[in-house]
């Protein structure tokens, strides 16, 4: 049977061996423990890292229950306050501009009454957008969603695409990847199903990443492309400050800012009206910036 302590326990196990693979891939950099406790209830463990090739990374992992504010409850549709929720958020930001910022977090949230439910998700954000790397991220998810139910990845990847859209800017945040929320046995499988599945995405982020790292981590970059890796930061903060819902609700149950905040890049910039040549490597990333690409097709 999948207990929340089981599941606890796993985010856990899943959070060191993150940590330690990255380390190794930063070949540098270690990681600093934060361990923190919620006054509603408990608390967690946050990491970070600042090394040779990641200018700043966070790797979070969280236990907290207690009860829901009325906001909260009625927003998620739930009759009782009383709630546990668990997971591992990670957000890393390179050094070298040719290394995308990549994004993950698996949860699980389970309310009395017996409500439960699974969500998460990958993405990606590059500063240059590069056609065979978004393919490479976009198959490599494909491959996890396919390994539990080949429905899985379409309806993922449309949710990211539509989830992870800077309203206000009009365009997306990166080339997307997958999300999901609220999975649960009621949807057709067990629960058992919807775990495993959310444990093939904790596991994928390693492989997928470390690609990355191996393929750029060691490219020379100019000045130029290193502002525009300010610029390319400055919508990652303006999604997370303005649109996600992950940094909303650990804000509005109380949750610790300082971690909750971690995924903010340690440089950005807005430079007033900004524009770029369509024909620069700046200007082809910025018309790529939309929904509805089926990138593991090109």
């Amino acid at each position: 049977m999948v207990t929340k302590e089981a599941i606890r326990t796993w985010f856990m196990g899943l959070q060191d061996d993150i940590c330690a693979s990255l380390e190794i891939l930063d070949g540098e950099g270690e990681f600093q423990e934060d361990l923190w406790q919620r006054d509603g209830g408990g608390g967690g463990r946050s990491r970070s890292i600042s090394g040779r090739r990641i200018e700043k990374g966070g790797v979070n992992f969280s236990a907290v229950e207690g009860i829901l504010p009325d906001k909260i409850k009625s927003k998620l549709q739930l009759d009782n306050g009383d709630f546990f929720a668990t997971g591992v958020s990670i957000v890393l930001h390179p050094h070298n501009p040719h290394v995308p910022i990549i994004h993950m977090n698996v949860r699980y949230f389970e309310a009395d009454g017996g409500k439960y439910w699974f969500g998460g998700g990958i993405d990606l954000t590059p500063h240059y957008v590069v056609d065979e790397d978004a393919q490479f991220f976009h198959q490599s998810l494909k491959d996890v969603c396919d390994a539990s139910d080949e429905s899985f990845y379409p309806k993922f990847k449309e949710w990211a695409d539509n989830y992870f859209f800077i309203k206000h800017r009009g365009e997306t945040r990166g080339v997307g990847g997958i999300f999901f929320d609220r999975l649960h046995s009621n949807t057709e499988k067990g629960k058992e199903h919807y775990w495993e599945f959310v444990q093939r995405v904790g596991e994928a982020f390693v492989p997928i990443y470390s690609n990355f790292v191996e393929n750029y981590g060691k490219a020379s970059f100019t000045e130029k492309e290193k502002e525009w890796q300010y610029h390319r930061r400055s919508r990652y903060v303006e999604f997370n400050l303005v649109w996600d819902a992950g940094t909303k609700f650990g804000l509005e149950t109380g949750g610790r800012t300082e971690s909750i905040l971690m995924s903010m890049p340690p440089m950005a910039k807005w430079e007033y009206n900004k524009s770029v040549e369509p024909d620069s490597a700046e200007g082809i990333t910025q018309s790529k910036l939309k929904k509805g690409v089926d990138w593991y097709l090109l």
